[in-house]
């Protein structure tokens, strides 16, 4: 299909003339179609929804595209020579599995991305931490070399967009997720990041086994020249991490480690050496400490200057929607961790705080139960539960002995009744433990109305 320059890792005569299937035209889709064309590649866009209200889709239709809407036929697969898809169409539906028994390529966009880039790629991927973990990469890394550092994957700037605008003297830094990882052949980072490995989309991916194995694709072609930082402070992540033939650069914030990163006497260490202190960390939490941990890692694997490390750090309070402290209103703070889309992210943010909670949460019932978070609830004094998953969690929270519980129909319920009921001192935590499809169409717009949601209540009592 194409040629692969291993010494520019470039490809040659990429696409030209190729019969691409693109399937999915959300953001993702539609920079890989906008690529494709560039790379005169045979187009068919295929997607399951209405295309016919995107004023762009006429823009491809006269440029040669053929499009395709309204359902995944399997006719689209004759004469394909590769099939790119969005990352959240399941691999189970019946054209990929026919074009994967057909022996047909099927990529997502990071594949292509890295074929394209000049710029060496750190890659992060993990259950939880990543989207902190790579934004802070970023920053530290702009403050301390010469190129640019630039975001792209999974933190919702497409990869491709990013790869043609990176020069070599530059970074990608790239946030990836299982369902990107699953999509690649020739994908290696430079410096691989594994944050941590719990059970995620098991939903999406059918098993925790399969999970973990779209997880490991990071990995299959690191070689000796490459570095990867991963967690220690997990048994099973470093046994998972074994044979691989990188630099291993592992960080812990329970033992200190003589090589790798890691705290120690409220200090944290790279190599033995003292990089910054404990208390220069802006985010609160532990589990913050441990992405500052491997941000710093890559950080001094790229060269930076420790006095650069410690200011960003210091300045840096996180990103949106997780665990984001955004008001305080008559002594009680509120925080929107919107991000927390299962209940390993929520347990993360209930073991933040040391005061008492007045919790916030629900959403889309994905046929789970809430037990994992039972031994965590001790200091939440009441908690306002809306959402397909409302009963569900009302039954767990009440087996944990929560003194108060009510379930209401929506966000805006639960915020007011949350409000009202908290007192000074205490923090309101949104930290919903579930996906939000079943309200919204994405926690960003889920954590904006809450915090809107907060802010014109409370500005109303004062």
């Amino acid at each position: 299909m194409y040629v692969i320059d291993r010494g520019a890792k470039r490809m040659t005569n990429r696409y030209q003339n190729q019969n691409v299937l693109v399937l999915g035209y959300a953001l993702t889709g539609k920079s890989v179609v906008d690529y494709l064309l560039r790379e005169n590649a045979n187009i068919t866009l295929n997607d399951r929804g209405d295309l016919s209200q995107d004023p762009s889709v006429d823009l491809l239709l006269k440029a040669g595209v053929k499009v395709v809407d309204g359902g995944h036929p399997i006719e689209l697969l004759e004469g394909i020579d590769m099939v790119v898809k969005s990352p959240v169409i399941p691999y189970s539906i019946e054209i990929i599995q026919e074009a994967i028994h057909q022996k047909i390529p099927v990529y997502t966009d990071v594949e292509l991305a890295y074929l394209h880039s000049q710029a060496p790629i750190i890659g992060i991927t993990g259950s939880n931490g990543k989207t902190t973990t790579t934004s802070l990469i970023q920053e530290i890394l702009n403050k301390g070399i010469e190129g640019q550092a630039f975001l792209a994957g999974n933190i919702g700037i497409p990869s491709l967009e990013v790869a043609q605008m990176a020069s070599e003297n530059d970074r990608i830094v790239m946030e990836l997720s299982s369902f990107q990882l699953m999509g690649i052949e020739n994908f290696r980072p430079k410096i691989a990041v594994f944050t941590n490995i719990y059970s995620a989309h098991l939903d999406f991916h059918g098993s925790r086994e399969e999970y973990v194995r779209a997880k490991l694709q990071l990995i299959k072609n690191l070689t000796a020249e490459d570095y990867l930082v991963y967690n220690a402070d997990q048994e099973e992540l470093v046994e998972l991490l074994a044979d691989s033939p990188a630099i291993k650069c592992p960080f812990s914030r329970k033992e200190y480690l003589e090589k790798g990163a890691c705290l120690a006497n409220q200090g944290l260490y790279y190599d033995g050496e003292r990089i910054l202190e404990q208390s220069s960390i802006a985010m609160p939490g532990d589990h913050n400490i441990e992405n500052v941990l491997a941000a710093m890692a890559v950080a001094k694997i790229e060269g930076v200057a420790n006095d650069d490390i410690e200011q960003v750090v210091s300045q840096y309070h996180g990103m949106p929607h997780r665990i984001q402290y955004f008001a305080t209103y008559q002594g009680v703070k509120y925080y929107n961790d919107s991000k927390a889309t299962n209940t390993t992210a929520t347990i993360t943010a209930l073991k933040s705080f040391e005061q008492d909670l007045i919790y916030i949460g629900g959403g889309l019932d994905r046929g789970n139960d809430f037990k994992d978070l039972i031994p965590y609830l001790k200091t939440v004094k009441a908690a306002y539960l809306y959402g397909e998953s409302k009963e569900k969690m009302a039954h767990d929270f009440q087996a944990a002995g929560v003194p108060r519980i009510e379930t209401v129909e929506n966000l805006a319920e639960a915020s007011r009744r949350a409000i009202e009921m908290s007192q000074p001192g205490q923090v309101v935590l949104f930290s919903p433990a579930c996906a939000s499809w079943d309200q919204y169409q994405n926690y960003e717009v889920r954590g904006q109305e809450f915090m809107d949601q907060v802010h014109d209540y409370c500005r109303g009592l004062e």
